[in-house]
């Protein structure tokens, strides 16, 4: 859509979808109040806040998940009631939600036809589903999922790919994708934006949802902005839009430098941590660097370039073919995390919700689960003493709300990271690893858990970061060690590379 579409579009043309004066409340809470957000056929109008703003209920409620206590949907001009999911489907709503919805244990082409299977005179007619599963994965970009592979048995990104599939494979006019890029390489975001523009150019509307404000530059064409449940700003175009001005409507504030300085390393700095020689699984090439108390390393490279699987047999998750792992000179058991979390390591993974957090218990025994036993006297626990410490993180880490007896799963995203982050905290530790520390965070919340981190190095903690943004690993860290094809390609300081050298070494897999 070109850009005097767009103005046309907002300035009264015709719109696909329209949501008027949506309010809805929960016991104690008004998530949304008075919202209004309307889509034009054949745009992408982009949906920013902070986490917790409002935009996860405002798409439940436009997929049927909740009913407004107040306002109306209208699709073509008309009202549009949805009691359920389904009626939002039928009436060509898809969603894409952050947390996907899959079943693991099911094929892809499986997945992908959930709900609507595909039957001859009654009989699921599975070969025809898995040639249409190939077809949507193929629009994609990747032709090399197999329809027939359990969903379970990819990673992340490729689990992204096929929700995509799930939701194209139905007759869909508005499209909503709510953090789509969150575990997608650089390559995967290109064909998804491919994808996006497909669909535009025949006349889909995409309601996209992103913390990565240069994404919106590259796919937007409006903007509306939520801050505690109200729309802040409606109809924005993305090209006259500066980021100082959506931060500040997001925040509230202006955030000038999202990264902190750099804490200066003396040069006679401790060795804490030292990775001597490790070969993470067979075929692999073997991998050696350290950490000075207060320096922060960063592994930069593509999705399933094997950042992740380093971390994991740093910390004992997975157990190494040979090499050594040793803090402060002692060499500690491998494919052991009781004796990495002895040395005083921590972990922050990658997917906090599944892999960190007691999602249906307090901030209490999140903050304690790592440390419980220095709660305890002759094999009783003092939860009075539990529950100052987790103030103290509470109050520390500024969460909101501030309340240690509040349940993990109602915390925001950036709060959540907050909360896993407060564990090592509340824990001491000498190393800490950080695996997409800012996933599905947005930039105040960053900024904050970015402060965080240059808190703990502060401190003399020394710090192995993980991210798939360049600008992140670059922006957090004093060395960058590039990882290309399960091997490190390149190490330097991070001052002296570019997000464009860094891309050149792990599409190419070479040294500089």
């Amino acid at each position: 859509m070109s850009e005097s579409e767009v103005k046309d579009a907002a300035g009264g043309g015709a719109h696909l979808l329209q949501m008027r004066g949506i309010e809805k409340r929960f016991p104690g809470i008004i998530a949304l109040q008075n919202v209004s957000f309307e889509v034009t056929a054949g745009e992408v109008h982009c949906l920013l806040g902070q986490n917790g703003a409002g935009k996860s209920t405002l798409i439940k409620v436009l997929a049927g998940v909740h009913q407004p206590n107040e306002g109306q949907i209208l699709l073509d001009g008309k009202a549009a009631t949805f009691s359920n999911p389904d009626d939002a489907i039928k009436a060509g709503i898809g969603t894409m939600y952050q947390e996907l919805d899959l079943v693991e244990s099911l094929t892809v082409a499986e997945n992908i036809f959930l709900g609507h299977e595909k039957s001859i005179r009654g009989f699921s007619a599975r070969k025809d589903e898995q040639r249409a599963a190939a077809g949507l994965l193929a629009r994609l970009g990747h032709p090399e999922i197999s329809p027939a592979m359990e969903v379970g048995e990819l990673s992340a990104a490729g689990q992204q790919i096929v929700s995509m599939a799930r939701a194209l494979s139905r007759d869909v006019r508005v499209i909503v994708m709510d953090e789509p890029s969150a575990v997608l390489d650089s390559e995967e975001v290109r064909n998804l934006f491919d994808t996006v523009r497909a669909l535009t150019s025949s006349g889909v509307a995409v309601i996209y949802i992103s913390h990565r404000l240069e994404e919106i530059r590259i796919i937007g064409d409006r903007i509306t902005v939520l801050k505690d449940g109200q729309a802040v700003a409606s109809n924005l175009l993305v090209s006259q839009t500066p980021n100082a001005e959506l931060i500040k409507l997001m925040t509230g504030r202006s955030i000038t430098n999202i990264f902190p300085p750099r804490v200066a390393i003396e040069d006679d700095a401790a060795e804490i941590i030292t990775i001597n020689d490790l070969v993470v699984a067979p075929g692999h090439s073997p991998i050696s660097f350290s950490v000075r108390a207060g320096e922060v390393v960063g592994l930069a490279g593509l999705v399933g370039s094997g950042r992740s699987e380093i971390l994991g047999a740093i910390y004992g998750i997975n157990k190494p073919v040979s090499g050594s792992v040793t803090i402060d000179g002692r060499k500690l058991r491998p494919g052991s995390t009781v004796s990495a979390v002895k040395a005083g390591m921590g972990l922050c993974p990658e997917e906090r919700k599944s892999q960190a957090l007691l999602l249906d218990d307090t901030l209490i025994a999140n903050f304690t689960l790592a440390s419980i036993g220095r709660y305890a006297t002759a094999g009783f626990t003092s939860q009075q003493r539990e529950y100052q410490a987790s103030m103290e993180q509470v109050q520390s880490l500024e969460l909101r709300p501030a309340d240690p007896t509040r349940e993990a799963r109602t915390l925001s995203g950036g709060n959540q990271q907050k909360v896993v982050l407060g564990r090592w905290l509340s824990h001491g530790c000498r190393v800490l690893l950080l695996d997409e520390p800012s996933r599905g965070v947005d930039v105040g919340a960053r900024s904050e858990i970015y402060n965080l981190i240059s808190g703990l190095s502060r401190a003399g903690i020394a710090i192995i970061v993980v991210s798939s943004e360049l600008e992140e690993v670059l922006g957090l860290s004093h060395q960058v060690l590039v990882v290309s094809e399960n091997r490190i390609v390149h190490q330097a300081p991070a001052a002296e590379l570019s997000e464009h050298q860094i891309l050149d070494l792990v599409m190419e897999g070479t040294t500089l």
